[in-house]
């Protein structure tokens, strides 16, 4: 038998928010499984600074925020976290934040941030506020450094600030991580892949855009993270096209209006009114739904917290599995989804304002629990339940509020639109619809459930194209993942101003090789078109193996040592760009080895786990969290054996 070498080495490329959570968890378990007389060495690779990461960064606009709330951000596990390591909890951001004010207790290790505006925001961050991403920079890195003073002597992290460009070695011998910035690889035992979100090369419709701006001298933008985004180029009382209505676009307009000297005002009644710089291009913006996405939550919960999982949970896709036949999700599995929305739903407004119902709670529960979703039944029965229809839940007329609709003029639109997003403002701001917040937390929960069903492989292949990837993440971002409510309010002030315009639904994007300009139509306002001299796509880039700039995913890509996730079936064959691997334990699925590679994992966002987000809301038992502590605990054991390792060592349930 061969002797145990004296060092495991680990590489984990990228330094991030899920790198962090990962080393949160290996800190976390190495009580029990790392014995201490073997060294461990982590090696973190990272251009941008470890815990925050590039999209947290602690260099970007002060103007960019947030969606979520302080207290309701956390990287820790708590009593809803169903984990085999050890449940480790700690502060929220709005509680690590309440040190600097001397409302809460300190957490070590302890350091004031050395940004003085981060501190002064800190120093008065409530836990309904919406804070910058600094702030959040700011707390990313204490729980990085939280993570590290916790591990054992015997295991030690390392951070090389460049980028890691290739992956090479055998599945049954070490590993080699090549480096931007050096001749000589890092050698490792085990490399994971936690790169985060991942930029991509434009696709063709993008290609041709620019190829058109070149020409007539306009601007054109592709896909990218806001952060990153260039947009000197545009000029004062420019029309600029910018299609997609969600994070994307509010994190521009504020760059492009605040970030270019203007100012908002509160006025005597009220109202919020914006006071131009001059400097400002002309915004007009439109999308499929020609909506911004709903505002965000500005409130807790009235009532006690639904009981989730109820109708959508193990025994839910234990059921649809047993079946043995293919699935739709809009037809199979959508049904059982919305009643779960529609209870927690229910939930809260039976409990939390009863006087707004003509039913026990346990008399409606009851025959809802026995009826589907879309059976006339549960719509008389809500009908007779929920008096006001506002507090009733219509899925459909919430996906697509201006299906049907068609306006004269531009300016009638322009009207309609504010009214929709001030009563959308209005209503997330005030607790007495907290039933939406209900609603929310079953959406977190369904998430949850989701990646068992589609590991088990039974959805139809164009149901995972158009319904999954397609439909339901752009569903769920539009009602969950919205701004904060004085973004919307913002983007009212500035539609008086004349800076933004709203284009419409189901937007078209056009040339008009005469005038040289972009042009968009929108069935909203028949027979009006927009030109304009520079398109923005205000929305992130997708997943694509193909057209990645990630250099280490584009050398495994080239070098066939990766495979993109397929799924197809006699009607459809769906490639989802994204980086398959194995549901049972992360590890990158070999297209050379025709299998799992028995030293290469990925977590995240690039991979078909189709992970939510590396930090989660408190006591919602975070899927991501769920997956770091598997893959931390099966890193331990596999390092802490004799090599080489095997797949038995490997493998732990991450779902």
């Amino acid at each position: 038998m061969n002797a145990i070498p004296s060092t495991a080495v680990l590489v984990v490329v990228g330094a991030g928010p899920r790198a962090t959570g990962l080393l949160e968890r290996v800190a976390a378990n190495a009580p029990e499984l790392w014995d201490g007389a073997r060294e461990l060495r982590i090696h973190l690779v990272d251009p941008h600074p470890p815990g925050p990461g590039r999209v947290w960064r602690h260099e970007q606009s002060a103007l960019l925020r947030m969606n979520s709330m302080a207290e309701d951000v956390t990287m820790f596990t708590d009593e809803s976290s169903t984990i085999d390591g050890p449940v480790r909890p700690g502060p929220s951001l709005a509680e690590w934040a309440a040190q600097f004010s001397g409302r809460g207790p300190r957490h070590t290790p302890y350091a004031e941030p050395a940004d003085p505006d981060v501190l002064a925001e800190l120093r008065s961050l409530a836990g309904s506020d919406f804070p910058t991403r600094r702030a959040q920079s700011a707390y990313l890195d204490w729980v990085f450094r939280r993570a590290l003073a916790q591990l054992p002597p015997s295991v030690t992290v390392e951070w090389h600030r460049t980028t890691a460009t290739a992956v090479t070695g055998p599945p049954d011998g070490p590993q080699q991580v090549h480096l931007a910035d050096r001749a000589t690889a890092l050698t490792a035992d085990l490399v994971v892949l936690a790169q985060g979100h991942i930029g991509s090369a434009p696709a063709a419709e993008h290609r041709d855009h620019a190829a058109f701006a070149r020409r007539h001298g306009r601007f054109h933008l592709p896909p990218e993270f806001s952060a990153d985004a260039d947009l000197s180029a545009l000029r004062p009382g420019e029309h600029v096209v910018l299609r997609g209505f969600g994070l994307a676009f509010i994190d521009l307009m504020a760059m492009l209006t605040e970030g270019r000297g203007g100012t908002f005002r509160t006025e005597a009644d009220g109202t919020l009114a914006y006071l131009p710089s001059g400097r400002e291009p002309v915004l007009h913006v439109g999308s499929r739904r020609g909506v911004p996405y709903h505002s965000k939550t500005r409130y807790r919960l009235q009532g006690p917290r639904p009981p989730l999982p109820r109708h959508f949970g193990p025994a839910a896709v234990d059921a649809l599995l047993a079946e043995g036949r293919p699935l739709d999700l809009r037809r199979d599995v959508w049904p059982l989804m919305a009643k779960e929305i529609g209870f927690a739903h229910y939930h809260e407004l039976f409990h939390a304002h009863p006087e707004r119902t003509a039913l026990p709670w346990p008399d409606f529960v009851a025959a809802y629990d026995r009826l589907d979703w879309y059976a006339d039944e549960t719509a008389a029965l809500v009908a007779t339940a929920v008096p006001d229809p506002r507090d009733r839940l219509d899925f459909e007329a919430l996906d697509h509020p201006l299906d049907g609709l068609a306006f004269a003029t531009p300016d009638d639109f322009q009207d309609h639109l504010r009214d929709h997003i001030a009563r959308d403002v209005a209503r997330r701001e005030d607790p007495e619809f907290s039933a939406d917040l209900g609603a929310f937390l079953a959406l977190l929960s369904l998430y949850g459930q989701l990646p068992r069903l589609l590991a088990a492989g039974r959805l139809t292949a164009r149901s995972v194209a158009e319904q999954l990837d397609g439909w339901w993440h752009g569903f769920f971002s539009f009602l969950a993942s919205g701004p904060p409510g004085f973004r919307l309010r913002q983007l009212l002030a500035l539609s008086r101003a004349g800076i933004v315009h709203f284009a419409g639904a189901g937007v078209r994007i056009g040339t008009d090789e005469t005038t040289g300009t972009f042009t968009a139509t929108s069935p909203t306002v028949p027979g009006h078109t927009v030109h304009a001299t520079a398109l923005i796509e205000a929305y992130l880039p997708g997943p694509s193996l193909d057209r990645t700039d990630d250099p280490l995913l584009r050398h495994l890509h080239r070098a066939g040592a990766l495979t993109e996730e397929v799924i197809a079936d006699a009607t459809h064959t769906h490639r989802s760009g994204l980086l398959a691997v194995s549901p049972a334990n992360a590890h990158v699925i070999d297209a050379s080895l025709r299998d799992t590679h028995p030293r290469r994992i990925a977590l995240g966002a690039p991979t078909n786990s189709r992970a939510v987000a590396a930090f989660a809301r408190p006591r919602t038992n975070a899927p991501a969290f769920r997956q770091n502590d598997a893959v931390a605990r099966a890193l331990l054991r596999a390092l802490g054996s004799e090599a080489p390792i095997s797949e038995d060592e490997m493998t732990e349930s991450i779902m």
